[in-house]
């Protein structure tokens, strides 16, 4: 009789089977989002809130008695003198937006990965090779796809001249530089000279 004896896998194959998995589920993580990251949103304001008053600083002759602000003139102009529509331009953001993904990506990484990872083992090795290369590269895959359909836009911030800001959106890259002067006409920038 004949026995037969079972082969161990070599503890190189082990190691890089372990590696791809915990690759692969980092990958995942940080696809889903459970991966916490720094990186911001659109819709989020980076610039830190504004002080209308300096605050006063302590010196030594200052200390001692309460300060006392000048008079300050009324103001002349009209609610009609502010143009509501006019302002500044105050930055122009790119937004890169990720693409969606079909899922030929995803089929066409799980191919590729599938004939790589069925060349390397033998017996049993080949065949997790072969399930963690096609899962690899679905993951793989997807987001190739994703980053190849990505999205750029524009956001502009316009300071306004009663004090808001309003942010427009474009699709292509706009031709306005911060401290230009504006007016927003129908949900469109004009130069306002």
């Amino acid at each position: 009789m004949e026995e037969q004896t079972r082969k161990s896998m070599h503890p190189l194959t082990v190691g890089a089977a372990v590696a791809i998995i915990v690759f692969c589920v980092a990958g995942v993580a940080a696809i889903m989002g459970w991966v916490p990251t720094t990186i911001g949103h659109p819709g989020e304001s980076a610039s830190p809130p504004r002080a209308d008053k300096a605050a006063p600083t302590p010196t030594s002759s200052s200390a001692a008695r309460p300060r006392v602000e000048p008079a300050r003139p009324a103001r002349t102009m009209t609610a009609a003198a502010v143009c509501p529509d006019c302002g500044v331009v105050e930055s122009v953001r790119e937004i890169e937006s990720p693409g969606k993904a079909s899922g030929v990506g995803a089929v066409g990484g799980a191919v590729v990965g599938g004939v790589v990872g069925n060349q390397v083992g033998g017996g049993r090795g080949r065949d997790v090779m072969t399930v963690l290369g096609a899962v690899g590269g679905a993951l793989a895959g997807n987001q190739i796809e994703k980053n190849v359909n990505k999205t750029k836009s524009y956001a502009i911030t316009v300071r306004l001249e009663d004090g808001t800001t309003r942010v427009l959106h474009e699709a292509t890259q706009p031709t306005w530089r911060p401290g230009d002067r504006v007016r927003i006409v129908d949900g469109r920038l004009q130069a306002n000279a």
